[in-house]
């Protein structure tokens, strides 16, 4: 699957404000940005992120995903400390 074919997938059904993709053979990095992931547990932020991209998952073309989610004010915080790959 194309880089930005899961960025503006999950745009899309998440109406992120930023999403950043990375990956290397068929493990993909997401790291996600949006206020729909306010008061929300990390299981449950991961579990949104995870179901635009079951389909992916569930035919091989996204093997291995890790994922970090933050709402904007943590991601303002985050990019300080650590900036997006």
């Amino acid at each position: 699957m194309e880089l930005q074919q899961i960025e503006q997938l999950l745009q899309t059904e998440l109406q992120l404000s930023e999403v950043y993709v990375k990956a290397e053979g068929s493990h993909y990095a997401v790291t996600a940005v949006g206020s729909c992931f306010d008061g929300l547990s990390r299981v449950k932020q991961q579990q949104m992120v995870y179901a635009p991209l079951m389909q992916a998952i569930a035919d091989g073309s996204i093997h291995a995903l890790s994922i970090k989610a933050f709402t904007p004010e943590q991601w303002r915080r985050e990019k300080l400390l650590n900036p997006p790959f």
